[in-house]
């Protein structure tokens, strides 16, 4: 079963934009979650309407964040989505007449909920400054790793290094 991974996308696609100084462009960022500039459009427009992202036209124009990563979350984020399905399990019917069938929906009901109840709380809790945190001490120990003693440029690839 394939899996909605649009949330994980334009996570990936912010945390790359807060990375640039200045716009990014839509073809830009098109390369980086492997899709067609016409779906980060799409996207991005829905991450405008909710007061996220900006977009300038033109000549070095393209997207950027309006907002502090601070102030941003992922639930903020996932509600910019239309709050997707977050689970792919459901109930056989939504309106079964056997009896069997209403006890195994209300018990597998109830444990959904509370568990889309959880993640919606936890998507809460974790910013997008969070996720940059996460990914520059990655970046230095990846650096440190690969390359022997402390990292010597612990700044992020910039714009014209390609996005990963």
């Amino acid at each position: 079963m394939k899996r909605d991974s649009k949330l994980s996308g334009i996570l990936h696609v912010l945390l790359h934009m807060a990375e640039h100084d200045g716009p990014t462009t839509s073809e830009a960022l098109a390369k980086a979650m492997c899709t067609n500039p016409v779906v980060i459009r799409r996207i991005m427009a829905g991450l405008r309407r909710a007061g996220y992202v900006a977009s300038e036209k033109g000549h070095g124009g393209g997207w950027v964040i309006c907002r502090p990563l601070e102030d941003i979350t992922l639930r903020d984020i996932y509600a910019a989505l239309g709050s997707p399905a977050l689970l792919a399990m459901g109930n056989r019917s939504e309106n079964p007449n056997c009896l069997v069938e209403q006890a195994v929906n209300a018990a597998l009901g109830d444990t959904f909920e509370e568990a889309e109840t959880l993640i919606l709380h936890r998507f809460g809790e974790v910013t997008l400054a969070s996720l940059s945190a996460d990914f520059h001490t990655r970046f230095k120990n990846h650096h440190r790793h690969h390359h022997g003693g402390p990292a010597q440029n612990t700044r992020a690839p910039n714009q014209s290094e390609p996005l990963s």
